[in-house]
């Protein structure tokens, strides 16, 4: 009897101490589905806000990449409106007036309001301008919306307009090719420019190039090399240049330092502006015309070269603070902040 007892005991035991260890085991596991639950749950929201975080960081740098984009509507909007044009007024062809002229001064019209509302644009020294032929020269910044302005304003307060010598890219770009002939862009020889100006024309030259544009920076160093092309157009044509240089336009665009040697090789050795840029920041914008050079009897190019590029520099010392600053330009659209001319 008692040995039957302590069995029954030992089992009923052995029972109510594996139903104890059941219930724990099941209230651990609870416990531990709900901590996984909720460490689940704060690590979604961790991930939430720390995307959240990411993106927020990040936007401004995204979006100074897309605004350049902004002037290639532009410029497309401009092929657009041409386009139409030409077939709205296809009977005015025989007209001895140029054809195009009303398209240029609304299409100028749209660009100096552009310029005037985000980048307060002003021109100084338009009328240093000479009322015949003369080659304007012209430093270059990472997009020359600046010169788009100059030649805008030039169009319609003298009534004039500026032949381009542009870089040959500009010519293949896709549905530019009508903008540029409208525009009258040319890659131009020296024989060609000097025959632009023969016959009473102005034309601008920026001897940088894309490779000033490109690889510039807020220091605003000349970047000519040896380019004495634009001297002998010059020369041979025996006209003035006209120097120009526009305040802040390395505020405006600009393009990244990080792999610019990189990029300048494959430039070089390429010819492809492959380099991306960023801004369009609506910083003060000013264009200053400094006072024509007349070429010298027996002046050589490289002379006369160095002459106009010690000009140019002139202008910028002058009129730009080195180095650059976007805050500092934007804040010159504040009349107390603007820089004294």
């Amino acid at each position: 009897m008692s040995d039957l007892y302590i069995e029954d005991s030992t089992w009923l035991g052995v029972m109510l101490y594996s139903n104890a260890t059941w219930w724990d085991h099941k209230n651990m596991l609870n416990q531990t589905i709900f901590y996984i639950q909720l460490g689940w749950t704060k690590l979604s929201q961790l991930d939430i806000q720390y995307l959240s975080w990411v993106l927020w960081v990040i936007y401004p740098i995204i979006i100074s990449f897309l605004l350049p984009l902004i002037i290639l509507v532009f410029l497309y909007a401009s092929v657009l409106f041409l386009l139409v044009y030409r077939q709205r007024h296809r009977l005015q062809e025989a007209y001895a007036r140029d054809f195009w002229d009303g398209a240029r001064k609304t299409l100028a019209a749209l660009w100096l309001g552009q310029a005037r509302i985000w980048h307060g644009f002003e021109v100084h020294g338009l009328d240093k301008i000479p009322e015949g032929p003369a080659l304007l020269v012209y430093y270059h910044g990472a997009i020359p919306i600046d010169f788009y302005y100059v030649l805008a304003t030039c169009i319609l307060e003298k009534g004039r307009q500026i032949r381009v010598v542009g870089d040959r890219f500009l010519l293949h770009v896709p549905g530019w090719r009508l903008l540029m002939e409208v525009f009258h862009v040319t890659p131009g020889t020296v024989q060609s420019c000097v025959n632009v100006l023969n016959d009473g024309h102005l034309l601008s030259i920026s001897p940088g190039g894309v490779r000033e544009a490109l690889f510039g920076d807020e220091y605003y160093r000349i970047m000519w090399s040896n380019r004495v092309g634009f001297a002998k157009v010059a020369l041979q044509a025996n006209v003035p240049v006209v120097p120009m240089f526009t305040q802040n336009c390395r505020e405006a665009f600009r393009t990244p330092k990080l792999g610019r040697s990189l990029l300048r090789k494959i430039y070089e050795w390429t010819r492809l502006p492959i380099v991306p840029i960023y801004g369009f920041f609506p910083v003060k914008m000013r264009s200053y015309l400094g006072e024509p050079i007349y070429p010298q009897p027996g002046i050589t190019p490289e002379l006369f070269s160095q002459q106009v590029q010690n000009e140019i520099q002139k202008l910028i010392d002058k009129h730009q603070t080195v180095p650059g600053n976007i805050v500092r330009a934007l804040l010159e659209r504040i009349p107390c902040q603007r820089k004294t001319d």
